[in-house]
């Protein structure tokens, strides 16, 4: 997902709709694999979530208290029915992703660019050759139409240029040009160490762990929704 995206997912960073979608989902067996091989009965799922509501012996999740643990309370106290264990996770994801967008934009305000814009610089730059706007639009998670709107802006910057392809003049190919490339090389360098700092909050060890369950999870959300559109 580009970081845009994150942005409209994110929402008001709660992720109230995205974990009511994910439990809406439970009765999807592409999505409750892991669930269905734990062993525990077909009432695990409350047990579980009365367990979290009522602390479960977990002193890291008795101590939360950041934005998404209000809520979930808040939603214990009305709903006391409802297993509110994947929006600790979804809704955290979503609030993390919304407040990096936030700051991360900084950078690319300064060089006059939205995070849209970037993220198509940045496609053109690591792939290093050049792609048509459909490739663009594969590689940014964006459509066609919002494409081809940022490639005229980018364009008409002289950050981007495009060169007709010769058997169909129909097809384009774009390119950085050295303009282009010099901003996306002097922007990335800040992105990254901006990064590291918010990251530092966690040691080298917890954030591999992070990383390889933020990989897991996405991994297997990818394979669904190819399962899905197939």
């Amino acid at each position: 997902m580009t970081a845009t995206q994150g942005r409209a997912a994110a929402g008001n960073g709660t992720g109230e709709g995205a974990a009511a979608g994910a439990q809406g989902a439970a009765g999807d067996p592409g999505t409750t694999g892991d669930r269905a091989r734990s062993g525990d009965g077909p009432d695990s799922g409350n047990r579980r979530g009365s367990g979290a509501r009522k602390g479960g012996g977990d002193p890291a999740r008795a101590a939360r208290d950041d934005t998404v643990a209000a809520v979930v309370r808040q939603w214990q106290t009305v709903r006391p029915d409802l297993d509110t264990g994947p929006m600790e996770i979804i809704g955290r994801v979503n609030r993390c992703a919304a407040l990096l967008q936030q700051a991360e934009d900084a950078p690319l305000r300064r060089a006059g660019l939205s995070r849209a814009e970037f993220d198509l610089l940045g496609a053109l730059r690591r792939t290093g050759h050049e792609l048509t706007p459909g490739e663009l639009a594969r590689e940014t998670f964006s459509s066609g139409a919002a494409v081809t709107k940022r490639l005229k802006q980018l364009t008409e910057r002289g950050l981007v240029e495009r060169r007709v392809d010769s058997r169909d003049r129909r097809v384009a190919h774009l390119r950085l040009t050295d303009a282009g490339r010099d901003l996306v090389d002097g922007i990335m360098p800040e992105q990254l160490v901006y990064e590291s700092a918010v990251l530092s909050a966690l040691d080298s060890g917890r954030q591999g762990e992070l990383a390889d369950l933020l990989g897991e999870l996405l991994s297997r959300l990818e394979g669904h929704m190819r399962a899905v559109r197939v």
